[in-house]
């Protein structure tokens, strides 16, 4: 294998290609691919997918970006799996709509060897919690929809996990992956989820139904801390923590997730915690409508990468997380190492890092992304009760309403860290921000193109922070500074707002 900035994910005739963005491609590079050495195919983004392989194969692929090597490696495919179909025997799982599978389908899944791929035809195939294990692929076929129940007894029984930062028992998600443990290491591995079908959850009625029910369950315990439910965004945030998502990954490595639709969690779509080398590509997120429902979200876990996907989303597309003040500081297990690349947004709040990221969050590259129909953009929060610390992000040649970088009021219970967070080592480069921001209603407002918002005390500034070739085409291009030092502004275009 060759050091090297280009990465594969193979199956046994396809192989899915990516690299890092060189420093001297702007936003219409192009890339040469070539395998055993001629050409046979470019691309405009940092990614591209071979076809045709042969299985258990060697190949040599390189990528050239203005007659200079971006990256080479030796990739081998994989072997021609054995379909395990979910609809005959010994299983016979209905894709009906009406029957519910758990049983048949978790049967199927614990049958999985290495050597196989669960395979599920065209068909809706209802299903409660399901659990994958190590060294298994799940493959949805297209027109096949893998759909989570509306009942909460279906998502029993509670397991360890993260929410918003706080360790506690939630319910099963529809696929869960790997045991909670913030002081161990990994306990599933090689595990692939892909295809051209949907997986689907309970969306809005799943969640309405198990916030009224851990109401009636935490009423006497909400009734004694009405300072507590006070200092929370709602009185639905305690009671909504214990929400399943759609795929859970903990303390899971060598995860790939490629070509779903993935559709109406109860909260959020794709939350990896304590987790490593989690790839998610060509998906669409779907959860417009539902509270918290955001897209994808890296929480305290490392080397994630996240490509030429499609959000509509009921919150943030993309949050990057580490943990909430006090529990995150101690834990301290940060997010590192995440790539987001040629990913839309059509509806939703963008990407942002935070706020909960009291376990640190450093190394986030975004680039060649449109976020032009999102509420916030690019975000960076924290408030100033979280401590820890976001440091080098960079966002290169994306299209969005505004960057942001600053404290926030919301979500503020649990004790304070004893120092504020450090928000440092920023970079924004080639971006075009409109100053348009997509609110819940559809409705265009206008906003700041940047603002740049630090925490009080000459040591808890934001600083160094970046910008370099920004093209602005607000109504008013305000940028409000505030407990800032080396902010560095360069290349600058103001122009009048695109009708």
């Amino acid at each position: 294998m060759f050091e090297s900035h280009l990465f594969a994910r193979c199956t046994a005739h396809h192989a899915v290609l990516y690299w890092d963005k060189p420093a001297a491609a702007g936003a219409q590079a192009e890339y040469t691919v070539y395998l055993n050495n001629e050409p046979v195919g470019t691309a405009d983004r940092t990614h591209y997918t071979l076809e045709n392989l042969e299985p258990q194969t060697e190949y040599r692929v390189d990528v050239v970006f203005d007659n200079q090597p971006v990256g080479a490696c030796m990739l081998r495919t994989g072997v021609e799996k054995q379909r395990i179909n979910v609809t005959e025997a010994p299983y016979w799982a209905k894709g009906d709509g009406k029957t519910k599978n758990t049983a048949a389908l978790q049967r199927a899944i614990d049958a999985c060897g290495p050597g196989d791929a669960v395979y599920l035809p065209a068909g809706v195939y209802l299903t409660g919690a399901l659990r994958l294990h190590s060294n298994m692929e799940l493959y949805l076929d297209e027109g096949a929809v893998l759909q989570g129940t509306e009942e909460i007894v279906d998502y029993q029984p509670r397991i360890p996990s993260r929410f918003e930062g706080i360790e506690m028992r939630c319910y099963s998600s529809v696929l869960n992956l790997g045991k909670l443990d913030s002081k161990d290491g990994y306990n599933c591995s090689n595990v692939v989820i892909r295809g051209k079908g949907t997986i689907a959850s309970g969306g809005k009625v799943l969640a309405d139904k198990i916030i009224a029910d851990e109401k009636e369950c935490l009423k006497d315990y909400l009734a004694e801390n009405p300072e507590l439910v006070a200092s929370c965004d709602d009185e639905n945030t305690i009671p909504g923590r214990v929400r399943p998502r759609l795929i859970n990954i903990s303390n899971s490595q060598n995860v790939w997730i490629s070509g779903l639709t993935l559709r109406d969690s109860a909260s959020w779509n794709v939350h990896m915690i304590y987790s490593d080398h989690v790839v998610t590509d060509h998906c669409t997120f779907r959860s417009e409508g539902v509270w918290n429902g955001d897209g994808w979200n890296p929480d305290s876990s490392t080397n994630c990468t996240l490509f030429a996907c499609d959000f509509a989303t009921g919150d943030d597309a993309v949050a990057v997380k580490s943990g909430k003040n006090p529990e995150g500081n101690v834990i301290a297990r940060p997010s590192a190492h995440i790539y987001i690349f040629d990913c839309r947004s059509t509806f939703g709040h963008g990407i942002c890092v935070g706020s909960e990221m009291s376990g640190g969050v450093e190394d986030v590259q975004v680039w060649d992304c449109d976020l032009e129909h999102s509420f916030s953009g690019i975000e960076i929060k924290g408030t100033a009760k979280r401590g820890g610390y976001v440091r080098g992000v960079t966002v290169r040649d994306c299209k969005a309403p505004r960057v942001m970088v600053h404290a926030v009021p919301y979500n503020d219970d649990g004790d304070a860290a004893r120092t504020p967070p450090v928000f440092e080592h920023f970079t924004f480069a080639g971006l075009t921000l409109t100053g348009r921001a997509l609110n819940n209603k559809h409705e265009w407002k206008d906003v700041s193109p940047v603002e740049l918002v630090g925490f009080e005390g000459p040591a808890y500034a934001l600083r160094d922070v970046n910008f370099d070739g920004l093209t602005i085409t607000a109504k008013a291009p305000r940028l409000p500074l505030q407990y800032c030092c080396d902010v560095t502004l360069r290349g600058i275009t103001c122009l009048p707002p695109q009708e």
